[in-house]
């Protein structure tokens, strides 16, 4: 069977003049598309409504072409963009016509940083440098709601940089209409003797009913409108000199905490706590931030996993001090397919690893600093952070240190270096990177790290190499990766250690006139990603994974839908135990069938299902996650997840279970700045459940007030279940902005 699949697969992605047919992979243009920015001497009204005078003399740009689904193409729906400014703002108009008018408008939510995939939207991306590798972004939906990040090589993202600045919307019958007001002090520019400037400059806009994409400035599909090098170039423009700006961000915080570890009379604790942060921004590429009595009360919290894989889960950052700049500091391989690194995952800094214990709970941090400077030559920045001692945890020293030196336009080599301090032991980390585009379509990063601990002497190493190469026909990579026995980098991440692993793979995007339906059929993309894992201490085989998608349709309203089969050889040579099933180490050889289904996620109903079925080891195993989504409009927003792994006479005892996960979600929201988030999760795995609620006012840009209640309970099962600890939170936080 496996061999007739790998012949079927050979003979698919072996056709390339089928796919070649929309493969252009176009170079940016030698003459760069222009808009004029004009001046005005007073301040606008931002409304949504451009009615004022100033707007008539305002330059409008259109054209727009498409690029997505038909490249090159022009839109279908016009866009016109209007840019002024005068000594305090940048104005940004841009009016979204459509025959549907309002009627045709999609968002499901506003929650700040929305998903791109679900809303109508434009985003504008400035290359404020000219150095066409470098963007400042920001995004608006029909609603008002704000995105924005900053974004290098188009390759690493600070999705969660949050800037001043203001937008209001209209929504009529003719379409919808955004304007902006973004501060001079939010953005970031060179001082020059001439006192007009130039910069590098692109919008596109997703009409999310159609999914159509188009752009002021065209680029290839493969890459975003952050990719600066095919960026048209906003004109005209007269900022004042850039100067030092401050923003401080004090807090106060009161909370009511209860903690009942099988006794009911343990008192309520009450705290008051006062810190905050400041950013000072020294020059136009040098920032400083400073912290203290850091508290990230607000933050998100982690959603559940069940793993049933060999390989460590990885949990994203989602605290707002440690998501800014996170691109200079989180040198990883940047993976442009999902599995282009297969399972394996090394980050050399992983900022999770401070004020969080290994169980995820917080740490208190009593302060620190950062400081990053950036410019078309060089990135360079240094972040120290003190973590108090805290149950049995002693206070902790962390440093982190890291240099990048881009090389022409296309090329990056850089360093990095963390120290993790604590009493009478230490773990230091050092690295070096380089990230190489050889034309526009292929590119090699690398990563090479040692780690040594000085209470153990023990040193270890870990690496990754990645060549990869897209088209708007396919993606083609290879990803070698070793991590040694004892590479321990402990302010790191790592899934799986001693261990050398292969991870090569393939997809291709079929788009020609041969596919059935293509009025709702996008593209075919069937892929491989096979996964080969070796000790490497030993250099023996110990796991061998081979999916193969024959089947993987891209629909045009962003849904898709594929089928796969994967075979699996395991070598265990000790226990391994996932989910409490214990698994006796020899050698295994299964099969299972993948399904993957995801509707249009803009819709007022929808959902993704995902089902893995078929042999584990000496037993059965299906996993299946249903994901259901409610939002009537972008007020309600109510979602469910529902995971499952039901083992069927699996492990030693060949047991048979079944655990469940829940997840419910919701966000209810008066407009973008008031808002009431919730979640509730319960894991039949050890029968916790937790709940986080939390109101938050944006009464100014960036300031807020927040009302937060946690709940958490833990159980030990012997014959029933037995209450073991409950923690209960209340919280009241006011955090201000305010920029000199």
């Amino acid at each position: 069977m496996l061999r007739r699949l790998l012949f079927a697969v050979f003979l698919l992605f072996s056709y390339q003049p089928v796919f070649a047919q929309d493969a252009v992979l176009f170079n940016p243009s030698t003459v760069r598309r222009e808009i004029k920015a004009i001046k005005i001497n007073s301040n606008l009204n931002i409304d949504g409504v451009l009615n004022e005078a100033e707007w008539k003399t305002a330059i409008g740009a259109t054209n727009f072409t498409q690029i997505e689904p038909y490249q090159g193409k022009p839109s279908n729906y016009p866009t016109t963009i209007k840019v002024l400014y005068n000594r305090t703002f940048l104005y940004i108009g841009v009016l979204c016509a459509d025959p549907q008018g309002k009627k045709a408008i999609m968002a499901t939510d506003f929650a700040r940083d929305f998903d791109l995939l679900k809303h109508d939207l434009v985003n504008l991306a400035f290359d404020t440098f000219n150095d066409q590798r470098n963007a400042m972004v920001f995004a608006t939906n029909a609603y008002g709601v704000q995105r924005d990040q900053l974004s290098f090589d188009d390759t690493y993202y600070d999705i969660d940089w949050n800037a001043l600045w203001k937008v209001r919307t209209l929504r009529t019958d003719s379409g919808w209409v955004a304007e902006m007001a973004i501060p001079w002090k939010s953005l970031r520019y060179p001082k020059t003797k001439d006192s007009t400037q130039s910069w590098g400059f692109n919008i596109y806009r997703n009409r999310r009913l159609s999914n159509e994409t188009s752009a002021f400035s065209p680029y290839p599909r493969i890459f975003t409108s952050a990719h600066m090098n095919y960026a048209g170039v906003l004109t005209g423009l007269e900022p004042p000199p850039p100067t030092s700006n401050i923003i401080v961000a004090p807090y106060i915080l009161a909370s009511t905490d209860r903690y009942n570890y099988n006794d009911p009379t343990l008192p309520k604790q009450s705290n008051f706590k006062v810190g905050g942060d400041v950013k000072w921004a020294l020059t136009p590429n040098a920032v400083l931030d400073l912290t203290a009595n850091t508290d990230f009360a607000q933050a998100d919290v982690d959603q559940q996993i069940n793993n049933t894989s060999r390989f460590n889960v990885f949990f994203p950052e989602k605290r707002q001090f440690f998501l800014e700049n996170a691109s200079l500091f989180g040198v990883q391989i940047s993976m442009n397919g999902d599995n282009a690194g297969g399972s394996m995952r090394y980050q050399p800094f992983n900022s999770r690893n401070i004020g969080l214990s290994a169980n995820g709970d917080p740490v208190p941090i009593a302060g620190g600093g950062r400081f990053v400077y950036r410019s078309a030559e060089m990135n360079y920045g240094a972040m120290a952070i003190r973590q108090e001692g805290y149950e049995g945890i002693p206070g902790t020293n962390f440093f982190v240190g890291r240099f990048s030196h881009n090389l022409g336009s296309l090329n990056r080599i850089g360093g990095l270096v963390t120290l993790k301090q604590l009493p009478g032991a230490a773990n230091i980390e050092t690295t070096v990177d380089g990230f190489f585009r050889i034309g526009q379509a292929n590119s090699i990063n690398a990563i090479f790290s040692q780690s040594t601990t000085t209470n153990t002497g023990a040193k270890g190493f870990g690496g990754i190499v990645q060549y990869f190469n897209i088209t708007n026909a396919h993606e083609i990579w290879w990803t070698q990766s070793l991590i040694t026995k004892d590479f321990d980098p402990q302010m790191g991440f790592v899934s799986r250690s001693d261990v050398i692993a292969t991870t090569p793979g393939a997809n291709y995007f079929y788009r020609g006139n041969l596919l059935p339906f293509k009025n709702f059929l996008l593209s075919y993309a069937p892929g491989i990603t096979p996964e080969l894992y070796h000790v490497a201490s030993t250099g023996k085989f110990s796991e061998f994974d081979l999916p193969i998608f024959p089947i993987w349709l891209n629909f045009k309203n962003g849904g898709y839908f594929g089928y796969g089969v994967q075979g699996t050889w395991q070598h265990l040579t000790a226990v391994f135990s996932p989910l409490d099933v214990e698994i006796a180490p020899g050698d295994y050889h299964y099969f299972n069938h993948q399904f993957f289904f995801q509707s249009n996620p803009s819709k007022m109903i929808n959902g993704a299902f995902t089902l893995t079925t078929g042999q584990y080891f000496n037993g059965k195993l299906t996993t299946t996650d249903y994901k259901l989504q409610f939002a009537p409009n972008p007020h309600i927003s109510l979602m469910g997840e529902f995971n499952q792994n039901s083992f069927s006479h699996v492990g030693t005892l060949e047991s048979s279970k079944t655990v469940n996960l829940y997840i419910l979600q919701g966000r209810f929201a008066l407009n973008p700045r008031v808002q009431l988030t919730g979640i509730y999760q319960k894991n039949s795995i050890n029968e916790s459940d937790a709940y986080n609620v939390r109101l938050a006012w944006e009464f100014s840009p960036l300031s807020y007030v927040y009302l937060i209640y946690n709940r958490g309970n833990r159980y030990q099962i012997v014959d029933r279940p037995v209450q073991t600890e409950t923690e209960e939170h209340l919280i009241f936080k006011l955090s201000y902005v305010k920029q000199f």
